[in-house]
């Protein structure tokens, strides 16, 4: 007898909550594990935080824009019996990333290579090239053990540590764990602007260098060493390939489609969901399990009822966000040679700029450590023959008061003055004096956004910060405690903020749906599910409504 959320062949029926890269990832993995899964992505669009603005031949990636860990997509797609390669066209970066430093006219360049940098440094620092040797020895040892024994762990049971690798060297990881990342950097180099592009990593967690825990110093062995790639045609395409190997797995993908309830039977076990489809009627629809990767604060305070929430907002009043951010989409007339594909904009002060987004006081920067993404540089098809296209990211404090974005100039007051000012300092620090004159496109997007189109904590834009007590499994669990059958992935559960970590989400729901308590990667490929049980695979699907 075919009970609610299974169908005839008795396969779980799973409903994943969200259409970022988690739950595209997520999806995917639990339907070729056998899940009959539908995906209900509130948007039109997939992608979530990795959207895309297209607009007068300018192509924008709205969100994220590092491609960092190479080895975690390579892994994700081997799982599906694919690789990044049939998937991406990948570049690398050289330089990976431009810094410039306030007060400074002369830019440095992080270039592709480790021993480049090593030789960098000590141009910059006398004594630094071999210190940064011994820091990315360091981080490379602790990456690899981090990959092996807890980036990939659904911390289900510890007994899995009690290993010889880790505790050897458990002494040196409560070190790292609980001295803070700017002070170790410290201990290695002296010169400003080294400490700050061994601190930035921080950012990259949404948190600050005094916050973080040194064990992120790993960090510096993705940019340092292995340095940096890109897909070509922009994350967009990152998302695309995502979204088509879940339909090959026969996962069913629902857009404009805003989960309103999260249903739960007598037992305390998942009933299903309501959500809103697209004509804004109210629609039911039965599962076994659901996959919330929608961000966990208005999963859990929103979706779930009262009573059984794992993490009430009590617990979100002792938590730290990220920052927010006001993010400028500039289309500019010209190619600018000032700029790398990525750069990096660092003040003198930058423990001030950190202390006015994480303090008690909190307030916006100015001038502000930012960044500026221009992809042009790398990839003609995103911006009009001759013209380059700009994504400058202002880290803000996470305040949904400071407003809305909008579409040249229509933005909050507020939001519109700090793009003007970031544009007007990327003019200045980079000698591009004409940049301003030069705008033909331009969109902003403000925390308020964040918070209306992503549901975002405090209108955060990444999550909570990777502090000490917001890192590895006191970050939480990925299922709830209270309800049988709901689970969690993406950048607001374990292990943490990024496209590979939201990857690696994916793979630790899986785990912890098997209790597979081992600590690394599975082994690769999947299992492909038998063909006959792939349906219509890639069909889209309007569900009837179904009346519990």
């Amino acid at each position: 007898m075919t009970g609610p959320g299974t169908t005839g062949t008795g396969r779980i029926r799973t409903i994943v909550i969200g259409g970022g890269i988690a739950g595209l990832a997520s999806a995917a993995l639990l339907a070729r594990e056998g899940h009959e899964v539908t995906l209900l992505e509130a948007r039109s669009e997939l992608g979530g935080r990795a959207g895309v603005w297209n607009t007068g031949g300018f192509r924008f990636d709205t969100g994220p824009s590092w491609y960092l860990m190479p080895e975690v997509f390579e892994h994700f797609y081997r799982l599906l019996g694919t690789s990044a390669a049939e998937q991406l066209d990948l570049v690398k970066l050289d330089p990976g990333y431009r810094v410039h430093f306030e007060g400074d006219k002369a830019p440095v360049d992080i270039l592709a290579d480790r021993a480049a940098n090593i030789r960098l440094f000590e141009q910059l620092q006398p004594g630094a090239g071999a210190a940064l040797r011994r820091y990315l020895d360091s981080a490379a040892e602790t990456y690899d053990l981090a990959v092996q024994r807890f980036l990939y762990s659904s911390y289900e049971s510890f007994r899995p540590f009690l290993v010889p690798d880790v505790l050897r060297r458990l002494g040196r990881l409560a070190r790292l764990l609980l001295q803070p990342l700017d002070k170790f950097v410290a201990g290695f180099v002296s010169d400003p602007r080294l400490r700050q592009i061994l601190g930035y990593p921080a950012v990259f967690l949404g948190s600050a260098p005094n916050l973080t825990p040194s064990m992120y110093h790993l960090m510096s062995h993705l940019d340092l060493a292995d340095g940096v790639l890109y897909p070509q045609g922009g994350f967009g395409t990152l998302i695309d390939s995502i979204s088509a190997l879940a339909r090959a797995e026969g996962v069913q993908l629902v857009t404009g489609a805003r989960v309103t309830a999260i249903r739960v039977s007598d037992q305390k076990a998942i009933a299903g969901v309501s959500y809103l489809d697209a004509e804004d009627q109210l629609q039911y629809l039965h599962a076994d399990t659901v996959v919330s990767s929608a961000d966990l604060h208005h999963t859990e305070t929103e979706l779930v009822p009262a009573e059984l929430q794992t993490y009430p907002q009590r617990w979100w009043d002792k938590r730290v966000s990220g920052p927010g951010a006001v993010l400028v989409m500039l289309g500019v007339t010209g190619e600018i040679s000032q700029l790398q594909h990525h750069s990096l904009f660092f003040t003198t002060d930058w423990g001030k700029n950190f202390g006015q987004i994480f303090g008690k006081r909190p307030s916006v920067p100015s001038p502000a450590s930012l960044y500026v993404c221009m992809p042009s540089a790398t990839d003609k098809s995103v911006a009009p023959a001759g013209s380059s296209n700009l994504f400058v990211l202002v880290p803000v404090p996470p305040d949904v008061t400071l407003g809305h974005g909008g579409v040249n100039g229509a933005g909050s007051r507020t939001i519109e003055l700090i793009a003007d000012a970031a544009i007007e300092q990327v003019s200045r620090w980079a000698g591009i004096p004409d940049l301003a004159d030069r705008i033909v496109v331009r969109r902003t997007v403000g925390p308020a956004d964040f918070a209306a189109d992503l549901n975002s904590w405090k209108g955060g834009a990444l999550g909570p910060a990777h502090t000490l007590r917001q890192s590895a499994f006191l970050r939480g669990s990925n299922m709830s405690k209270k309800i049988s059958g709901l689970y969690y992935a993406g950048g607001t559960t374990i292990p943490g903020i990024g496209l590979p970590m939201c990857l690696i989400s994916a793979e630790i729901l899986l785990k912890r749906m098997r209790h597979d308590t081992t600590t690394g990667p599975l082994a690769e490929p999947l299992p492909a599910r038998p063909t006959h049980l792939n349906g219509a695979a890639g069909d889209p699907v309007k569900s009837a409504p179904q009346q519990s």
